[in-house]
């Protein structure tokens, strides 16, 4: 899902950013105000984790790729505030380190796999978990907010580039930044995570939390009784 420079228009560009830089701060605020000391490194590796696990790229038609994100994992995990900032500095870093995904197409990168993606996943989760959810219905709604957290922001994705053709062309139809409509970057892109990452993100995100589950059990029970 990454974007690379080049295929987003600056009128686009610049209202992912527009969208991004209140957005950045309102959860850098909310982070600040809530996050205490133990869980600092938690952030730390949530972003460590999300930046793993995303570059595992696998090329797709229409100029963006395909890969699990630990963006809903994120959103259960930390909340979504504090998923927004692990997922963004994780972004960040691979754009500027490795070139994955374009500098000018951070704040749309950002847009869907920093801020969809986690929100989708976090409350989707919430929905179906319920306050005290049962070891297998907690894993059945990580499954489930994996799933919808990545197509969201496939969708997203999508979106934006398929709206390139009809937002800057020249006087003859020609596009002059991602030259795919709406006709090929939706199937293109959606079809690949419907069938394959939006089933590997649902591992993914179930896996996770019962390996959590299963880490935290074994630690209480190797407390030793009073």
């Amino acid at each position: 899902m990454h974007i690379p420079d080049g295929y987003l228009g600056p009128q686009t560009c610049l209202a992912t950013w527009g969208v991004m830089l209140p957005a950045w701060w309102a959860a850098a605020r909310r982070v600040s105000a809530r996050l205490g000391e133990r869980q600092v490194p938690l952030l730390g590796a949530a972003a460590g984790f999300c930046f793993v696990v995303m570059m595992f790229n696998v090329p797709l038609p229409g100029g963006t790729t395909g890969h699990p994100t630990g963006a809903a994992l994120a959103g259960i995990l930390l909340g979504p505030a504090a998923a927004v900032i692990a997922l963004s500095v994780a972004l960040a870093l691979q754009a500027l380190l490795f070139g994955d995904g374009g500098i000018t197409a951070l704040a749309a990168n950002c847009l869907n796999m920093a801020v969809v993606a986690p929100l989708v996943g976090h409350w989707c989760y919430r929905l179906l978990a319920g306050r005290s959810p049962a070891p297998r219905r907690s894993y059945w709604a990580g499954a489930a907010a994996g799933y919808l957290a990545i197509n969201a922001a496939a969708l997203g994705t999508a979106l934006l580039l398929g709206l390139q053709p009809y937002l800057a062309h020249t006087p003859d139809g020609r596009a002059l930044y991602c030259p795919y409509g709406l006709g090929v970057t939706l199937p293109a892109i959606m079809l690949g995570h419907l069938a394959v990452f939006g089933p590997v993100e649902a591992a993914l995100t179930a896996g996770t939390l019962a390996f959590l589950r299963a880490g935290e059990e074994k630690e209480a029970a190797d407390v030793p009784a009073d």
